[in-house]
């Protein structure tokens, strides 16, 4: 993936820590950029999300995945994803 891809998982980035997880970009050796996402109050509970651009036309461009590969919510709308992975990644006295 190009910059583009970097710029948007950037932005997830922010979106997440304005909801008190911890998240960065990460690079695997093969050179994808993904976002490793952990809950500071429960660290086992985490998070790999990946950005990925869609082929099919009547579709958003690029989406947000989970580490399973299914999309989770469109690119451009960051804090809607931040708010999907927050869920999720909350521990139940949160």
């Amino acid at each position: 993936m190009g910059d583009d891809d970097y710029e948007r998982l950037e932005r997830l980035v922010k979106e997440l820590g304005a909801r008190g997880l911890l998240a960065r970009v990460v690079q695997n050796q093969s050179g994808r950029k993904f976002v490793r996402v952990i809950n500071p109050n429960a660290t086992s509970l985490s998070e790999n999300v990946t950005c990925r651009p869609t082929a099919v036309s009547d579709m958003p461009d690029w989406w947000y995945c989970w580490s399973w590969g299914e999309r989770m919510h469109t690119a451009d709308d960051p804090a809607g994803a931040a708010t999907k992975v927050a869920r999720v990644l909350a521990a139940v006295e949160e």
